[in-house]
């Protein structure tokens, strides 16, 4: 997101610029919504569950060491999954990583409705497959085979806004900054969202919401695909 004298001429809510807070409003959404519905798991902090893991197993809190290294587990194998899908069902498609992810909401809403059904109460399963689904998301971004923009990756964000506001003030561009403050904003955002939702919808129904949530970032990213986007001004033109 940082740019040059030349990239200064360019559009700033580009299509990239509005893919990534989409996303990051997404990934802020479900982050708040598994945390308000389950016993305050991390889905998109994995600092925070590494230190979990670490923390639980010295004071002797295996159950929370366990959870919090499945939910390390379960983020690493939804990137990786993502990946190879990447690597081979979809090349440039910020759609492919947004259907898996609620793919694999959808599967935690259906694990989350067996358990209650038999009495089980709210389980660490339907966020394992929570968290799967975040790892996933993080791979709607890929350049030369790495990621390019981690949505869910905020303390990165931050770091990265608070060096572009520096070399704004050391003569830079606002460009330097701005797009990491879009995407902080839009993670934020989506938190609040989540928070307020949480308000007013209670259990399981939590992850219902983050499924439309879901679904409606996918659906809008299939739409501003790059290969849909200059198929649909290929017919314009040709319609004109």
């Amino acid at each position: 997101m940082t740019t040059t004298g030349t990239e200064d001429a360019e559009p700033f809510w580009d299509l990239e610029m509005r893919l990534s807070a989409a996303l990051s409003l997404l990934a802020g959404f479900v982050g708040a919504a598994a945390y308000a519905h389950s016993a305050g798991y991390f889905v998109t902090f994995m600092t925070g569950n590494t230190e979990r893991a670490t923390v639980g197993a010295f004071l002797g809190d295996y159950t929370l060491a366990r959870s919090a290294a499945l939910l390390i587990l379960c983020f690493v194998a939804g990137v990786i999954i993502a990946s190879v899908c990447r690597r081979h069902l979809w090349t440039n498609h910020p759609h492919g990583a947004t259907v898996l992810t609620t793919l694999a909401l959808i599967g935690a809403v259906i694990v989350d409705f067996i358990q209650e059904r038999q009495g089980v109460g709210i389980g660490l399963g339907p966020i394992l497959l929570v968290a799967f689904g975040m790892g996933a998301l993080n791979t709607s971004f890929v350049r030369n085979g790495e990621v390019s923009i981690p949505v869910s990756y905020v303390t990165g964000t931050l770091v990265k806004l608070a060096q572009g506001i520096e070399r704004h003030m050391a003569g830079g561009s606002w460009r330097d900054w701005i797009g990491y403050g879009v995407q902080y904003g839009s993670f934020t955002l989506g938190a609040v969202i989540g928070g307020l939702v949480s308000l007013v919808v209670d259990g399981p129904f939590m992850l219902d919401a983050a499924v439309v949530g879901s679904a409606l970032v996918a659906a809008y990213t299939w739409r501003a695909d790059i290969r849909w986007v200059r198929r649909r001004q290929r017919r314009e033109a040709d319609a004109g």
